[in-house]
């Protein structure tokens, strides 16, 4: 891009816990954007001292080489020097994905935030894109289509999780249809809508994402610009059984918040009743009986 200091400064995130090699796979992807105005957060979330150690002397080896780089990019000499723009957070223990997310937007300086998962990988053109698209369109959040990759061998996903623009607030009920890794969103978008939920394990970005699709359109952009890695065991959707629990706890929360009108208050109670049902027949299947009174007495406080 022509004038690096006469383009928004963005801020990207990366949480990781006890991740190495793909850690490593997803911050060297950071350095490789075209697009190089910009700040990367690392927020190490209460991992090993010993996968801590390895990462920290991982950056520090490939950010002396990527300044060795940069510095000879025109139009820098007045921007903020590239070795203050990598900044490595470490909490005192493991919090969980939200709060480690949550410290890097509020320490953000950036007036766009990326978000980019431990085990996922960007291209090279994704920052530079999403810049552009920013710019032009009018759009506060952005996403993009992306490469899936399980188990070592790219796959193709179901028609259910079909990427798109626009109104998504609908089809986003029925599960999460933005990546993270793919999103760029201004960051006022936090001051009007609020964070990432640190009170859940899981489904936080359904959570966040339900709250601001009820009251912004979003861009989309079809141009593939992450890969999307699945399939490893330290995944959270592994890790997490009845997924859906945690949507519906998204779903009263956002149905109890007042936001919705009507149309999208019955669409939500539907939802409710749709994955509570599912819910219950599993747990009573299971013979789990005290997480099916759970699921039952939503399906009677949110009937239509």
């Amino acid at each position: 891009m022509a004038d690096i200091k006469m383009v928004p400064f963005v801020s990207v995130i990366i949480p990781n816990f006890n991740r190495l090699e793909c850690f490593q796979k997803a911050f060297s992807s950071v350095l490789k954007q075209t697009y190089t105005n910009f700040e990367l957060i690392i927020i190490d979330d209460g991992s090993t001292k010993s996968i801590r150690e390895e990462n920290k002397k991982f950056i520090e080896k490939v950010k002396e080489e990527h300044i060795k780089k940069i510095k000879t990019i025109e139009n820098l000499n007045n921007a903020l020097p590239f070795e203050d723009r990598i900044i490595y957070l470490q909490n005192d223990k493991n919090y969980g994905v939200s709060y480690s997310r949550n410290r890097g937007i509020k320490q953000a300086k950036g007036k766009y935030i990326a978000l980019l998962d431990s085990d996922d990988e960007w291209l090279a053109q994704k920052l530079e894109t999403q810049v552009k698209f920013m710019l032009t369109s009018g759009f506060r959040v952005v996403h993009t289509e992306e490469l899936w990759v399980r188990r070592g061998v790219r796959v193709n996903p179901m028609k259910k999780h079909k990427k798109e623009g626009g109104d998504i607030f609908l089809r986003s009920l029925e599960l999460c249809l933005m990546s993270p890794s793919s999103i760029m969103l201004e960051k006022t978008i936090f001051e009007d809508y609020g964070y990432f939920d640190e009170s859940l394990p899981v489904c936080e970005d359904y959570d966040l994402w339900l709250r601001i699709t009820c009251r912004e359109k979003v861009g989309f952009i079809e141009k593939p610009l992450i890969i999307k890695y699945g399939g490893h065991q330290d995944q959270l959707s592994r890790k997490y059984e009845a997924m859906d629990k945690w949507r519906v706890i998204s779903l009263i929360k956002l149905l109890n918040s007042g936001c919705l009108d009507f149309d999208r208050e019955i669409a939500v109670k539907k939802m409710i009743q749709k994955k509570s049902s599912i819910l219950y027949n599993g747990a009573i299947k299971r013979g789990r009986f005290n997480d099916a009174e759970i699921y039952k007495r939503w399906m009677i406080n949110y009937g239509e």
